[in-house]
């Protein structure tokens, strides 16, 4: 029997989840269906629900039902109870699981697609929100020599740097006028300006000679990539980690890792 999977959300018809499962389906030889579900804004448990009684086996989880799904799951991964969300669900013997593998996704297209270490390299992190929280645990994990969280709000930044910091870990929270006079050999945007098109106030100096800029945001070249560029800085934006965090739900799902190589060539192609 064909195992079902879809991805949920609201809105939903521009996702490239689907073509992204169906490709690494084809080439791993797995038998599974994939497709795109809208859920109702006050209708995000009863959909997945009714998916799990229909015989579907998991999902992904978009916006905005990333913290409902947290609180849905049973039982959570080390990274998602981090993270505060979850985008991706297993379902087994009646239980939910709840992963997130945003952050994963992020630190393998960084460390494997664009080939830049973050092990002892100064990396800035923009932002505070959602997309941000879920991408420290996993950077953490790289052993920078410094994680810097910026954040228009400081107290929020620096809130969420003390929680990370627990452990050890070496990790600041500061405003984004506190950047002025320090520089980075990694920056990633975790903020949504760039969806709207909007820049970020940021100093000059900010990017190190050689330094990687990355923005979560695809398909467009926001103006925090165009500052980087004119900054001298290499610039990428977030399909990679896209494709990557989904070979971590593939991974999960089906017991295992499929190459990512092609499949974002293949976007790459009709972007």
């Amino acid at each position: 029997m064909t195992d079902r999977y879809a991805v949920v959300g609201n809105p939903i018809a521009h996702s490239k989840s689907p073509r992204i499962h169906a490709l690494f389906a084809a080439a791993s030889g797995q038998d599974m269906r994939y497709e795109a579900l809208l859920a109702p804004l006050d209708g995000f448990a009863a959909t997945v629900r009714g998916f799990i009684a229909d015989g579907g086996r998991g999902m992904n989880v978009t916006v905005p039902f990333k913290e409902e799904a947290f609180r849905l799951a049973d039982t959570l991964t080390p990274r998602a109870r981090a993270a505060g969300a979850v985008n991706t669900l297993a379902f087994e013997q009646g239980r939910i699981l709840g992963d997130n593998t945003d952050g994963a996704g992020l630190v393998a297209d960084i460390t494997g697609n664009l080939d830049r270490a973050l092990a002892e390299r100064r990396v800035l992190l923009l932002g505070a929100g959602g997309a941000a929280r879920g991408c420290i645990l996993p950077l953490l994990g790289e052993r920078p020599a410094r994680l810097l969280i910026a954040n228009r709000t400081a107290e929020k930044a620096r809130g969420l740097a003390r929680e990370f910091s627990a452990n050890g870990a070496n990790v600041d929270g500061c405003g984004f006028d506190e950047l002025s006079g320090q520089s980075f050999d990694v920056v990633i945007n975790a903020t949504s300006a760039g969806l709207a098109d909007t820049g970020l106030p940021l100093p000059p100096g900010l990017f190190a000679p050689g330094a990687l800029a990355y923005d979560m945001v695809y398909g467009k070249a926001t103006p925090f990539l165009t500052l980087a560029a004119t900054a001298g800085a290499r610039c990428a934006d977030g399909l990679g980690m896209l494709v990557e965090q989904a070979a971590e739900a593939f991974l999960l799902w089906r017991g295992l890792r499929p190459a990512t190589a092609p499949v974002l060539a293949a976007l790459r192609k009709n972007e």
